[in-house]
């Protein structure tokens, strides 16, 4: 082994130009909101003679607690750390933290914060949005927002795979890296960093045991967060909804409620099934009570008056039909098809274009099934069916449809108990919810 004095030879040689040329501008460290402002004028405030490196660059936790007052087992004193010295000093780290003053709270308390550290702290909101207060009436005038997040843990209705109950809360906390200020590398939106107001409203006490009372409070639930008012920036006087399944029956009460406020609506439904299958054979076909569920909750929200006449679509269909007349009853119901293996004939920006004529003018409602995506990108749906889209051609259809009068959405079917331990499908709704979001919002800006 080298003796220690040539060791310390080679590191001044092989630093001393470092230590003595001054940094480059663009080299310093970035400051943070709760440091200094003048990264030009900064000097240590702190005399570092005598202290050791863990005193030294680790500040307020360590510093000035001597070893001479901290004893171990037995009453023997701990050995005091060896000072830095010069040559030492040359192999640590350069850069200079300057730490707030210990009652600084502001990059705790959101009024600063720290470049990452801010995906892990507070409740878990979804994009890390305010909680609302949605549900009290007497805050429906003082309460204004103009987007609210809410979840419908909700699974009665399946007909397959359960476990979508856990949804909401699953696409929360892999919505937690879509911290504030992240901006899409596609056309630079921030939905919840520009003007408008966005809250997550949490999820009501949904029933699991009764479907009929579950549907009234989701219904409930949306009909009261759209009476409270919006910021003065929106050309509308109503808030905008975006619901996290729950399996697809929810899209039914969201549809009910956003009706009284917007009228008739065309819905963009990317699934792999119809989902407007007639109840007589699927479901009702046993009990009346089973007749609403996640395979025909679009055949009664026609049946009711809810869908714009003609101007509904799918996208991404390739479920088996379980009836030879299932198309013929889709088309009474008002819907188109655009097929799953469509996007390899004609490509994502004729898909787009297919849609945006189909809707025209009319308050569009987005509802996507993950089961859209192939279970490659969305194992954990209620019903995987392979072949679908990938997740990066699912938010192409969804990023053009830019312009489109979005009134509200949801995004459905995430089971996370069948999900994989990197939560795929919970990032992959995340997504979704994120770009669909960021609809509603383009579309309300006065």
């Amino acid at each position: 082994m080298l003796p220690q004095s040539v060791i310390y030879s080679l590191a001044l040689a092989l630093f001393a130009n470092y230590a003595n040329a001054a940094p480059a501008p663009d080299a310093q460290q970035v400051l943070l909101n709760c440091e200094l402002e003048n990264a030009a004028d900064i000097k240590s405030s702190v005399d570092k003679t005598g202290m050791s490196f863990l005193d030294s660059y680790f500040g307020p936790i360590l510093d000035g607690y001597t070893a001479e007052k901290v004893t171990t087992y037995g009453s023997e004193s701990k050995k005091a750390p060896a000072e830095i010295t010069d040559p030492v000093s040359l192999m640590l780290v350069r850069d200079e933290y300057h730490y707030p003053d210990p009652d600084d709270l502001r990059d705790l308390n959101g009024s600063a914060v720290l470049y990452r550290g801010g995906e892990f702290a507070g409740l878990n909101s979804f994009a890390h949005l305010p909680i609302g207060n949605c549900y009290d009436p007497s805050k429906f005038g003082e309460e204004t927002f103009d987007i609210a997040v809410v979840g419908s843990p909700f699974d009665s209705g399946v007909s397959y795979r359960p476990g979508t109950r856990f949804g909401p809360r699953g696409i929360r906390t892999a919505s937690q890296r879509l911290a504030g200020h992240t901006f899409s590398v596609y056309d630079g939106i921030d939905p919840y960093g520009s003007w408008a107001k966005i809250v997550d409203c949490m999820d009501p006490p949904i029933t699991p045991l009764d479907n009929r009372i579950a549907l009234d409070q989701m219904y409930r639930t949306q009909r009261a967060i759209a009476k409270h008012g919006t910021t003065e920036k929106n050309k509308y006087k109503v808030p905008k909804v975006f619901t996290l399944g729950g399996d697809h029956t929810i899209t039914l009460p969201s549809l009910r409620a956003a009706f009284e406020n917007w009228g008739q609506i065309a819905v963009i439904h990317i699934d792999s099934h119809l989902d407007t299958w007639d109840p007589r054979f699927f479901g009702g076909n046993v009990t009346e009570y089973q007749s609403i569920n996640h395979g025909t909750y679009l055949h009664w929200a026609h049946e009711k008056g809810l869908l714009a006449p003609d101007a509904c679509i799918h996208a991404a269909i390739r479920g088996p039909y379980p009836g030879k007349k299932d198309v013929e009853h889709d088309i009474k119901c008002g819907f188109d098809r655009i097929l799953a293996r469509d996007i390899d004939l004609i490509g994502a920006q004729a898909i787009i274009r297919k849609i945006r004529e189909r809707v025209g003018d009319w308050p569009v409602y987005i509802t996507v099934d993950v089961d859209s995506m192939d279970p490659a990108f969305a194992p954990a749906s209620g019903t995987v069916e392979p072949g679908g889209w990938t997740s990066r051609e699912l938010l192409t259809v969804l990023d053009g449809l830019k312009g489109l009068k979005v009134i509200g959405g949801d995004v459905v079917e995430v089971s996370p108990p069948y999900d994989t331990n990197a939560e795929l499908t919970s990032l992959a709704a995340a997504q979704v919810a994120d770009s669909i979001i960021a609809l509603m919002m383009m579309d309300s800006e006065k």
